[in-house]
């Protein structure tokens, strides 16, 4: 999971190209994106998989992802 709020002020959510950045410099073999009402997971996976290995698994309400 991504750290997504600062211990003291600022904002406590990520707009799509801090997350990218963050999941870049994270590297993990998957990211799921949440909170996402504002924001296109289509758009986040493009940009996120134009640039690294990592796997973006956007999923629906109630669907599972399971790791390997």
């Amino acid at each position: 999971m991504q750290p997504c709020s600062p211990i003291f002020g600022g904002t406590f959510t990520m707009d799509i190209e801090e997350s990218v950045e963050a999941a870049i410099a994270i590297q993990p073999r998957v990211v799921i994106p949440m909170h996402r009402s504002k924001a296109d997971p289509q758009d986040y996976m493009k940009k996120v998989e134009a640039i690294s290995n990592i796997k973006v698994a956007p999923l629906q309400i109630g669907e599972v992802y399971y790791l390997n």
